[in-house]
């Protein structure tokens, strides 16, 4: 069953697509039919499958989220024990809890079947960049 590392960069929060790097593994794959199961590998950003033809979609989820978990340093986070990361750790493992860190997507016909708006995201809940790893498994 094919299987591989996506590896991402991200400057910071935000919403990262992947969807073409998704669609050529499923490609080169050379399988008609399957399930493609995406597991990120961290636990302070998650996956989602949301729209990607407007960007205010993304704009939008972003403050959402902003405003549904602050910083540490809000005065409404008082009660955070965990610290030891700075302000953006744990709400970035809160909101990583509320989302999903796995997701699986059906092929047929050789491709994903994502809706017509659909995308994949790494969404990104940590202020610095970091490097994200995407586990791709293909299966039948």
């Amino acid at each position: 069953m094919p299987q591989t590392i996506l590896t991402l960069s991200t400057r910071g929060q935000g919403l990262y697509e992947f969807t073409p790097q998704a669609e050529a593994f499923v490609s080169a794959s050379g399988r008609e039919e399957g399930l493609l199961t995406v597991f990120v590998r961290h636990t302070s950003c998650s996956l989602l499958i949301q729209e990607n033809a407007d960007p205010d979609v993304r704009t939008d989820l972003l403050a959402f989220f902003r405003r549904l978990v602050p910083p540490a340093s809000d005065p409404d986070m008082g009660w955070i024990v965990h610290r030891a990361e700075g302000p953006d750790d744990m709400p970035a493992h809160i909101k990583a809890a509320l989302t999903q860190v796995s997701i699986g997507i059906p092929v047929a016909r050789g491709r994903l079947m994502l809706g017509t708006w659909q995308g994949l995201y790494l969404f990104e809940h940590r202020d610095r960049p970091h490097r994200r790893e995407i586990v791709l498994h293909l299966s039948d």
